[in-house]
């Protein structure tokens, strides 16, 4: 087992330390945000100390600091060149990467969300990916990528998850108002997906595609809900999106 450091200790960090724990790593995180480290502590007995400290006692550091303080907190840090980086940093490229961490050189940036700590949250990963596979796998697939740009767009891709969780929100206060029961409204919406997804066979190229116009077929209400949201731009506005979030990342 391996000595694992988490520098950022928030939303991403808590998951990432839990899963490392139940893998029998030993964990030690920053005390940056006392709150959710001292849980953590409680929680799975992991260490607790500065940042340099936790450098000093890892072999592994995940750096899961908001972008812009990254510099402030890592720039002071003393890394070894023996030592292996996993970044989940958005818009922190390599380079910036290798001289704030040097003399590590071993990096791999990767994009959890929360849920990776019960799995199936896929990782796009540029760099040393064998690293995350070994750490993460199986419950969660890595899926390896060419180079910063691809892991960018993997990124943008990953904003997507608020957006559409924001229009199922939408959706159950819809239903809410027809039936006025808004615990069942949500509940409904949720199981829905889930439940679609779950049964959707996962990795085929076009499958998504195949499903849509499997359900959205002629003089049905599916068809009239995709083409009311063509109609109405949803998938214009989806794309601009994700191009202001990947030129964003570039910068």
């Amino acid at each position: 087992m391996s000595r694992i450091g988490i520098i950022g200790t928030g939303h991403i960090a808590a998951p990432i330390a839990r899963l490392m724990a139940s893998k029998g790593h030993e964990i030690c995180v920053t005390e940056r945000n006392a709150q959710v480290s001292e849980a953590l502590k409680a929680e799975l007995g992991v260490g607790v100390g500065t940042p340099q400290e936790v450098l000093d006692g890892s072999d592994i550091v995940f750096l899961c600091l908001r972008p812009h303080i990254a510099e402030d907190v890592l720039s002071p840090l003393t890394f070894r060149s023996d030592q292996q980086i996993v970044s989940v940093m958005a818009a922190v490229p390599q380079t910036q990467l290798a001289t704030l961490c040097a003399p590590a050189s071993n990096f791999v940036q990767t994009i959890p969300l929360g849920f990776l700590q019960t799995g199936g949250c896929p990782l796009a990963a540029y760099g040393n990916d064998r690293l995350l596979a070994e750490l993460f796998e199986p419950e969660n697939p890595v899926v390896k990528v060419a180079d910063e740009t691809a892991l960018n767009a993997h990124f943008a891709i990953c904003a997507m998850v608020p957006g559409l969780l924001d229009l199922m929100a939408t959706g159950a206060g819809w239903l809410a108002e027809q039936t006025g029961d808004e615990h069942g409204a949500e509940f409904y919406i949720t199981q829905l997906m889930s439940g679609f997804l779950e049964a959707t066979q996962k990795g085929q190229a076009g499958q998504l595609a195949t499903e849509r116009d499997a359900l959205a077929t002629e003089g049905t209400l599916s068809l009239q809900m995709t083409d009311t949201l063509q109609s109405e731009g949803a998938h214009d506005a989806l794309r601009s999106a994700l191009t202001a979030i990947g030129k964003r990342l570039e910068t």
